[in-house]
Protein backbone atom coordinates (compact mmCIF):
# COMPACT_ATOMS: atom_id res chain seq x y z
CA UNK A 1 0.00 0.00 0.00
CA UNK A 2 1.36 3.28 -1.28
CA UNK A 3 -0.14 6.29 0.83
CA UNK A 4 0.52 10.14 -0.51
CA UNK A 5 -0.74 13.25 0.72
CA UNK A 6 -0.58 15.91 -1.10
CA UNK A 7 0.04 19.56 0.13
CA UNK A 8 -0.56 23.57 -0.42
CA UNK A 9 -1.11 26.71 1.74
CA UNK A 10 -4.73 26.17 2.44
CA UNK A 11 -6.20 23.09 0.63
CA UNK A 12 -8.47 24.88 -1.12
CA UNK A 13 -6.75 24.83 -5.10
CA UNK A 14 -3.31 22.85 -5.78
CA UNK A 15 -3.58 20.32 -3.53
CA UNK A 16 -7.01 18.82 -3.58
CA UNK A 17 -6.07 19.44 -7.59
CA UNK A 18 -3.51 16.94 -7.35
CA UNK A 19 -5.09 14.78 -5.16
CA UNK A 20 -8.12 13.84 -7.48
CA UNK A 21 -5.76 13.59 -10.56
CA UNK A 22 -3.40 10.81 -8.82
CA UNK A 23 -6.86 9.41 -7.85
CA UNK A 24 -7.60 9.00 -11.83
CA UNK A 25 -4.62 8.05 -12.84
CA UNK A 26 -4.45 5.54 -9.87
CA UNK A 27 -7.95 4.13 -10.76
CA UNK A 28 -7.15 4.06 -14.67
CA UNK A 29 -4.32 2.07 -13.86
CA UNK A 30 -6.46 -0.14 -11.82
CA UNK A 31 -4.31 0.00 -8.78
CA UNK A 32 -6.85 1.78 -6.52
CA UNK A 33 -6.41 -0.44 -4.16
CA UNK A 34 -3.03 -0.41 -3.44
CA UNK A 35 -2.95 3.30 -2.86
CA UNK A 36 -4.20 5.73 -0.44
CA UNK A 37 -4.07 10.10 -1.66
CA UNK A 38 -5.32 12.56 0.10
CA UNK A 39 -4.59 16.12 0.48
CA UNK A 40 -4.03 18.50 3.35
CA UNK A 41 -2.94 22.34 3.85
CA UNK A 42 -0.29 23.78 5.74
CA UNK A 43 -2.07 26.66 7.07
CA UNK A 44 -5.51 25.90 5.95
CA UNK A 45 -9.07 27.81 7.11
CA UNK A 46 -10.27 24.28 7.86
CA UNK A 47 -13.46 23.57 6.58
CA UNK A 48 -13.06 25.82 3.36
CA UNK A 49 -14.74 24.04 0.40
CA UNK A 50 -13.03 23.41 -2.51
CA UNK A 51 -12.41 26.42 -4.71
CA UNK A 52 -14.72 26.74 -7.92
CA UNK A 53 -11.99 27.06 -9.97
CA UNK A 54 -10.62 23.86 -9.07
CA UNK A 55 -14.19 21.95 -9.12
CA UNK A 56 -14.41 23.67 -12.50
CA UNK A 57 -11.14 22.15 -14.13
CA UNK A 58 -11.40 18.79 -12.91
CA UNK A 59 -14.92 18.31 -14.63
CA UNK A 60 -13.74 20.41 -17.89
CA UNK A 61 -10.59 17.66 -17.93
CA UNK A 62 -13.32 14.50 -16.97
CA UNK A 63 -12.01 13.89 -13.76
CA UNK A 64 -13.90 12.61 -10.83
CA UNK A 65 -13.94 14.12 -8.03
CA UNK A 66 -16.20 14.34 -4.61
CA UNK A 67 -16.87 17.93 -2.94
CA UNK A 68 -14.31 18.24 0.02
CA UNK A 69 -13.60 20.98 2.74
CA UNK A 70 -10.03 22.19 3.88
CA UNK A 71 -7.64 20.20 6.65
CA UNK A 72 -4.82 21.08 8.07
CA UNK A 73 -1.45 18.85 7.74
CA UNK A 74 -0.64 17.08 10.95
CA UNK A 75 2.80 16.22 12.27
CA UNK A 76 1.40 12.53 12.42
CA UNK A 77 0.94 12.36 8.81
CA UNK A 78 4.73 11.76 8.73
CA UNK A 79 4.41 8.73 9.98
CA UNK A 80 1.04 8.06 8.07
CA UNK A 81 1.92 8.50 4.43
CA UNK A 82 4.97 7.56 2.29
CA UNK A 83 5.15 10.52 0.47
CA UNK A 84 4.05 14.31 1.79
CA UNK A 85 4.27 16.17 -1.70
CA UNK A 86 4.67 20.07 -1.59
CA UNK A 87 3.17 22.02 -4.37
CA UNK A 88 5.94 24.75 -3.88
CA UNK A 89 8.84 25.30 -1.82
CA UNK A 90 7.14 27.44 0.44
CA UNK A 91 5.02 24.22 1.24
CA UNK A 92 7.78 22.07 1.74
CA UNK A 93 9.73 24.62 4.09
CA UNK A 94 6.39 24.25 6.35
CA UNK A 95 5.75 20.67 6.38
CA UNK A 96 9.35 20.27 7.66
CA UNK A 97 8.21 22.51 10.27
CA UNK A 98 5.35 20.89 11.17
CA UNK A 99 6.85 17.36 10.64
CA UNK A 100 10.01 18.49 12.61
CA UNK A 101 11.93 17.65 9.73
CA UNK A 102 12.47 14.77 7.27
CA UNK A 103 14.40 12.45 8.46
CA UNK A 104 12.87 9.44 6.25
CA UNK A 105 13.73 12.10 3.09
CA UNK A 106 9.72 12.07 2.17
CA UNK A 107 9.10 14.94 1.94
CA UNK A 108 9.24 16.26 -1.77
CA UNK A 109 8.29 19.15 -4.32
CA UNK A 110 5.86 17.88 -6.60
CA UNK A 111 7.60 18.54 -9.74
CA UNK A 112 11.07 18.11 -9.15
CA UNK A 113 8.96 14.15 -9.68
CA UNK A 114 8.78 15.57 -13.91
CA UNK A 115 12.83 16.69 -13.66
CA UNK A 116 11.56 20.41 -12.82
CA UNK A 117 12.71 22.20 -9.72
CA UNK A 118 9.80 24.86 -9.75
CA UNK A 119 6.78 25.68 -7.71
CA UNK A 120 3.17 24.69 -8.73
CA UNK A 121 1.38 27.27 -10.61
CA UNK A 122 -0.81 28.81 -7.55
CA UNK A 123 -4.25 29.27 -9.04
CA UNK A 124 -5.35 31.29 -5.60
CA UNK A 125 -2.80 34.29 -7.25
CA UNK A 126 -2.28 33.73 -10.79
CA UNK A 127 -6.71 32.75 -11.54
CA UNK A 128 -5.12 30.09 -13.97
CA UNK A 129 -6.90 26.95 -13.17
CA UNK A 130 -5.11 25.29 -17.00
CA UNK A 131 -1.62 25.87 -15.92
CA UNK A 132 -2.24 24.30 -12.60
CA UNK A 133 -4.15 21.68 -13.99
CA UNK A 134 -1.88 20.72 -16.82
CA UNK A 135 1.23 21.35 -14.03
CA UNK A 136 -0.48 18.42 -11.38
CA UNK A 137 -0.98 16.19 -14.39
CA UNK A 138 2.73 16.30 -15.54
CA UNK A 139 3.84 15.84 -11.61
CA UNK A 140 1.21 13.13 -10.95
CA UNK A 141 2.20 11.38 -14.13
CA UNK A 142 5.56 11.26 -12.98
CA UNK A 143 5.15 10.06 -9.83
CA UNK A 144 3.33 7.37 -10.48
CA UNK A 145 5.90 6.42 -13.18
CA UNK A 146 8.46 6.68 -10.40
CA UNK A 147 6.58 4.39 -7.60
CA UNK A 148 5.47 1.84 -9.93
CA UNK A 149 9.01 1.74 -11.21
CA UNK A 150 10.39 0.61 -7.68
Amino acid sequence: MTKIIFVCFGNICRSPMAEFVMKYLVDRAGLEKDFVIESAGCHPSVGTPMSYGTAYELKRNHIPFTRRTSKLLLASDYQKFDYLIGMDNSNVRDMKEICGGDPDNKIFLMMTFAGENRDVADPYYTDDYVETYEDCLIGCEALLKKILAR
